[in-house]
């Protein structure tokens, strides 16, 4: 992976307790994080600000302020994935895509912390994070994929 650059362009003007979603995907145009439920229960908005994984359906964007966020867009790009990105792809982790930025998200977060989890690992990660298609064993594939990718084989 190229050498990465991270600079502040523009503060963001709203109204504190807009929701979080709202913001970085009618205001910023990110649009990695999606509208499911929008009553915090699906997953499919979810973000992590600084150590922790928020749903920003419902999350107000005065939260924001409190720790750097990161979508999907900030992992990779279409010409080079993040590791992650490449696992759920390689490993066909998706069928209606819906759900599969949070379940990135939430992937990413667990490996900045654990480099090789269990399948009870992650399994414990994603727990609030819902698939409606069924690819939940797909997705734990490529978890463990995805270790392997950026941490090398398992000792």
């Amino acid at each position: 992976m190229t050498n990465l650059l991270t600079i502040t362009v523009n503060e963001i003007r709203s109204v504190p307790d807009t929701p979080l979603l709202y913001v970085l995907r009618n205001e910023l145009n990110l649009n990695g994080p999606r509208m499911g439920c929008g009553l915090e229960q699906c997953g499919a908005c979810t973000v992590p600000l600084g150590a922790r994984a928020i749903k920003s359906c419902k999350t107000p964007v005065i939260e924001a302020t409190r720790g750097r966020i990161t979508t999907l867009e900030g992992l990779g790009t279409s010409e080079e994935l993040h590791p992650i990105q490449q696992a759920f792809l390689d490993e066909q982790a998706a069928q209606c895509g819906y759900c599969t930025s949070g379940m990135i998200m939430l992937v990413a977060q667990l490996l900045g912390k654990n480099h090789h989890p269990t399948d009870a690992q992650i399994r414990s990660a994603l727990d609030e994070n819902l698939c409606r298609c069924g690819s939940h064993l797909r997705i734990l594939r490529a978890a463990h994929r995805a270790a392997e990718l950026m941490w090398g084989e398992v000792k």
